[in-house]
């Protein structure tokens, strides 16, 4: 029974023992390019110092020199052109629209709304009536006010002739001085009350105009507040209607703190242009400038708001929606410009695949100026019309040949984020 038992042990050792050779024997025809074998048929035997069949030596030979395995393989690699061409530096930020006035126009008088005279989303004038509040109880007080004017103002012409009377009267010393002296206070008096009769007839016209509800800017009404037949007051916080000024209008946007001092420089040339986008970052929304930047950092999100105003003809920009805007702050002129794409990262610093007229790619140092958008902008390294790898650049190595895609010109589009060079792997 034992010897049964390590025969089995044998047999089991010999089969993993073969296994393993057919596996290293594979592994080795594989490194050398050689065509591997099949395995040994299960259980045979292998001699030590036997050479193999002749099939077997042919497809074992060493590779001859020259022919090692993907040194003539042709990468495929997307390629771009180095040019040389202006570039703008960009900040970008996220932004809110607002409008220049948004007025919450109220009553100033109490009284019934008895007109609504505008339509919602209706364009208004500075001036134009929207609505008007019932003017019976001013009209009332207007001609109240007049009546007790005209009252006065007959007395008081009685006084003066009164008044007239006397003067001639004590200069023949026929009355005694103090009437003289009531009569002139009496006139006095009366001229008073007339002014003040005045004063409440222009009050009287002054309420209603106030009755009168007019338009405070040229602007566009929003939704109807109150309808007519309510009761407004002035103490109302509703107000009646809500009239937002569209053209021109402005934009509230964030930046970075880091990007203060370029921002301050290009507003001590002038006013910096800045371009408002969709949320997506390609339908542009409007131009304009830049108007002010605020006077304190926020050290919570150490940013700085800005603001910019813009023509709004097509009304692209509503009020208190978000948008990117884009400040430009320079512009590099006459850069060497490449893809972002092309610029990688290796232990000795940046450098760029640079693919010659006989298709080999060779890496060359390069000194990186700055990325803007997918643009890069390099200061040294390359020359203009050499020809650099865009995409594909895992798969070369120095002296590598290439099928390189039609090269095209390196074209700056317009930034979303700054982008730092991809690294390599």
């Amino acid at each position: 029974m034992i010897a049964k038992t390590r025969i089995v042990m044998l047999l089991v050792g010999s089969l993993v023992l073969a296994g393993t050779y057919a596996l290293l024997f594979n592994t080795s025809c594989r490194a050398r390019g050689a065509e591997p074998m099949n395995p040994p048929p299960v259980g045979s035997a292998v001699v030590a110092g036997s050479a193999p069949s002749g099939s077997a030596a042919a497809r074992a030979a060493p590779a001859a020199p020259g022919s090692a395995p993907g040194t003539d393989r042709v990468v495929p690699v997307a390629t771009a052109t180095v040019v040389k061409r202006d570039v703008p530096i960009i900040h970008e930020g996220l932004g809110t629209v607002t409008s220049l006035a948004t007025i919450t126009v109220r009553t100033i008088v109490d009284g019934t709304l008895t007109d609504v005279l505008y339509k919602e989303g209706q364009d208004v004038k500075k001036g134009d009536l929207l609505a008007v509040v019932d003017t019976r109880p001013f009209a009332i007080q207007q001609r109240t006010a007049e009546a007790a004017l005209q009252r006065d103002e007959a007395q008081l012409a009685d006084a003066r002739l009164n008044l007239e009377r006397y003067e001639t009267l004590r200069k023949g010393n026929l009355i005694a001085q103090q009437q003289l002296d009531d009569q002139r206070a009496l006139v006095g008096q009366l001229e008073g009350t007339t002014r003040g009769d005045h004063a409440q007839i222009d009050n009287a016209k002054l309420q209603l105009d106030f009755a009168h509800i007019r338009s405070p800017v040229d602007g566009v009404t929003g939704v109807r507040l109150v309808d007519q037949g309510n009761i407004v007051h002035a103490a109302d916080t509703t107000g009646i209607v809500i009239v937002t000024k569209l053209d021109p209008i402005t934009v509230i946007f964030t930046l970075p703190q880091d990007d203060l001092p370029a921002v301050q420089a290009a507003l001590a040339k002038g006013k910096p242009e800045v371009v408002a986008y969709a949320r997506d970052g390609v339908q542009k929304l409007g131009e304009g400038e830049l108007l002010v930047v605020d006077n304190q950092v926020n050290a919570a999100t150490a940013t700085i708001r800005l603001r910019a105003v813009m023509p709004n003809p097509h009304r692209a920009l509503w009020p208190n929606a978000f948008v990117k805007a884009r400040v430009r702050v320079a512009t590099v002129t006459g850069a060497l410009v490449v893809p972002g794409s092309a610029v990688q990262r290796g232990p000795n610093g940046t450098f760029a695949y640079v693919v010659s007229a006989d298709q080999v790619a060779t890496p060359k140092p390069v000194v990186l100026e700055l990325i803007q958008g997918d643009v890069a902008v390099i200061s040294s390294g390359l020359n203009e019309g050499e020809i650099v790898v865009t995409d594909g650049q895992n798969q070369l190595r120095p002296g590598s040949r290439v099928s390189a895609h039609a090269a095209t010109p390196a074209t700056p589009a317009t930034p979303a984020t700054p982008a730092a060079p991809k690294a390599t792997p």
